[in-house]
């Protein structure tokens, strides 16, 4: 799909007289070199893996008591040692699918094995401690192979413990424990820049945001709120206005530093809506997230869509909730439904004119 956007662009541009057409070739030539982002071998490889290693648990399972004990600690530990073995033996031949196949079912035949074995043997400890063990060995495993499967395992481990975590204490902050998710987010975060697994992060930013939003249904309260949309503010301002020494490693991360802060931010102005319910108090809070979209969106807008259209609705959803608390109520529902018409068309006619602004002051820096 992006190829036949960049051959229309480029022919677009030759027709122009922006490029030259060996210029174009070359574009269109450096790109087809490149690997490509999508491979369906990896895909099939994938889900091939995760068949066998769902086919070989329902095996062991289904004759595990007629298996010897010694027997199965020994198969376990062959099986993966095995799968490790071809994946290092794959990716030395420069045969990234198979490999990527290889390391995944070694992976997932470590924790069944782990899970297995405790049973066996009835050992002491809980999910959350076979998880995070699960989880060191994925990381482990990302590091050595430097592998991008292995660093998406280790993110939906770190998801799976915060879960386990939250099914057995959703309200208490028991021991170390609640420390882990933001501690295994910033290990799979560094696993990310090692490997280049970009898509991962989506992952991290999730699970921090999950975190951040428990610790607030912990200790609910106007001040929290505040701590809460201020480190929000806070991060969102030190990812769309770089200094030197976080400018190299924003600029391979793309937009979504910028965009999951101001998700932060926007929770957090829910968070205060909660809180203030009325009074002089809601209107100034109504005034600063309206300036704060309005912020966001000449800060970041221009060149981030995600940042720009989360601070449209935003806005938006302010405006109608200002309306509803204080014109609501004094002139009835067909006027509240009339300025609310009214509102959404002034909204959109804004929307438009930052549109056209945004797309004018792209092409002085295009010609430049």
């Amino acid at each position: 799909m992006y190829r036949g956007r960049l051959q229309r662009d480029i022919e677009i541009w030759v027709g122009k007289g922006l490029l030259e057409k060996g210029q174009a070739s070359a574009i269109l030539a450096d790109y087809d070199s490149r690997p490509a982002s999508f491979s369906l071998g990896r895909v099939l490889a994938v889900l091939a893996a995760l068949l066998v290693a769902a086919a070989i648990l329902l095996l062991v399972a289904s004759n595990w008591e007629a298996i010897p004990r010694l027997v199965r600690a020994i198969g376990c530990l062959v099986l993966i040692w095995a799968f490790y073995l071809s994946g290092a033996a794959f990716a030395n031949r420069d045969q990234p699918q198979l490999a990527t196949a290889m390391l995944l079912l070694a992976t997932l035949s470590f924790g069944a094995a782990v899970s297995l074995v405790a049973q066996m043997y009835h050992l002491s400890g809980d999910e959350m401690t076979m998880v995070l063990l699960w989880f060191g060995l994925a990381c482990l495993s990302a590091a050595l192979f430097r592998s991008g499967s292995q660093v998406v395992v280790a993110g939906f481990l770190a998801w799976l413990y915060f879960g386990l975590y939250l099914e057995a204490h959703v309200s208490d902050w028991i021991g170390w424990a609640p420390y882990a998710p933001p501690i295994m987010a910033a290990l799979v975060l560094a696993l990310i820049y090692y490997t280049g697994a970009g898509r991962a992060r989506h992952l991290v930013y999730l699970l921090v945001i999950g975190w951040l939003t428990w610790i607030y249904s912990l200790n609910q309260g106007l001040g929290m709120a505040v701590l809460y949309t201020s480190i929000g503010l806070a991060a969102f301002l030190t990812v769309s206005l770089p200094l030197p020494p976080l400018a190299g490693l924003l600029r391979t991360a793309g937009a979504a530093p910028a965009f999951y802060t101001f998700l932060v931010v926007a929770i957090g102005l829910l968070m205060l809506h909660v809180e203030i319910i009325s009074g002089p108090r809601l209107v100034a809070l109504g005034v600063v997230t309206l300036a704060i979209s309005v912020g966001a969106i000449g800060i970041r807008g221009r060149d981030n869509g995600a940042v720009r259209y989360l601070a449209y609705l935003v806005f938006a959803a302010e405006m109608l909730f200002l309306a509803s608390e204080t014109l609501g109520s004094i002139i009835g529902t067909s006027g509240f439904f009339l300025v609310s018409g009214l509102l959404v068309a002034v909204v959109a006619w804004l929307v438009i004119r930052l549109e056209r602004r945004f797309a004018g002051s792209r092409k002085p820096e295009m010609a430049a």
